[in-house]
């Protein structure tokens, strides 16, 4: 377990598609840094005024960060925190990022059924989730975790089904692929480590509120 620094707040942010929204909220309530930037050499950048530390991370870790105290707080789809299986506290739906995880298969060997699918490979960057959502329909599966490309699964024979989060279709559809069950929604979550929501109780309750308001004058 890292050691918790009391003198500074230690914001965890992910590279990647919701950095740069994550670093426009916080500013709207004063949590910024110079040169707080995706693009930034620096893996930790430090506001000494206002006594906060940003992590830029990869997604993925967020969560670890998190659990660990290595980062107080931090912001991450509900995907891949529920996938992390972490041991830390949600705060808020941040609301931005939003997507879906469905199950999607070939046209072209499509089946009738979800259940014809039984006993099949499903390949996914998210095999617990898909694990727990498959089990709830008495589904025996083959989980095969891949890191990319999630869609070359059915194309080259390496799966029957994938599981994946899905924005737009686009990607989908240029594979020859289509979504056939629904799994879950996911949007961006502020997320705590619990023995930072102790210590540090007052500032994260603080921040906290403020981004609850911001995104209520927003609507």
């Amino acid at each position: 377990m890292a050691t918790h620094d009391n003198e500074y707040l230690t914001i965890a942010l992910p590279k990647g598609k919701l950095f740069g929204l994550s670093a426009d909220l916080l500013e709207k309530i004063g949590y910024t840094a110079e040169d707080l930037s995706e693009k930034s050499r620096k893996l930790v950048i430090t506001n000494e005024e206002k006594k906060i530390k940003f992590i830029i991370s990869k997604t993925a870790d967020v969560p670890t960060y998190v659990e660990y105290g290595a980062a107080d707080i931090g912001v991450i789809g509900k995907d891949v925190l529920m996938e992390s299986g972490k041991d830390v506290y949600e705060l808020l739906d941040l609301g931005f990022g939003k997507c879906h995880l469905m199950m999607a298969v070939d046209k072209n060997n499509k089946r009738e059924k979800l259940s014809d699918y039984a006993n099949t490979r499903v390949a996914t960057k998210f095999p617990h989730i898909a694990e727990k959502f498959f089990n709830g329909k008495g589904m025996q599966m083959e989980y095969i975790k891949l890191n990319g490309s999630i869609e070359l699964g059915p194309i080259v024979g390496l799966s029957e089904s994938i599981v994946d989060i899905v924005e737009t279709g686009t990607t989908l559809r240029e594979n020859n692929s289509e979504d056939i069950a629904f799994i879950m929604d996911a949007t961006a979550r502020l997320i705590c480590n619990r023995v930072s929501f102790k210590l540090k109780f007052e500032r994260i309750h603080q921040l906290t509120e403020d981004l609850r308001k911001i995104m209520e004058q927003a609507k």
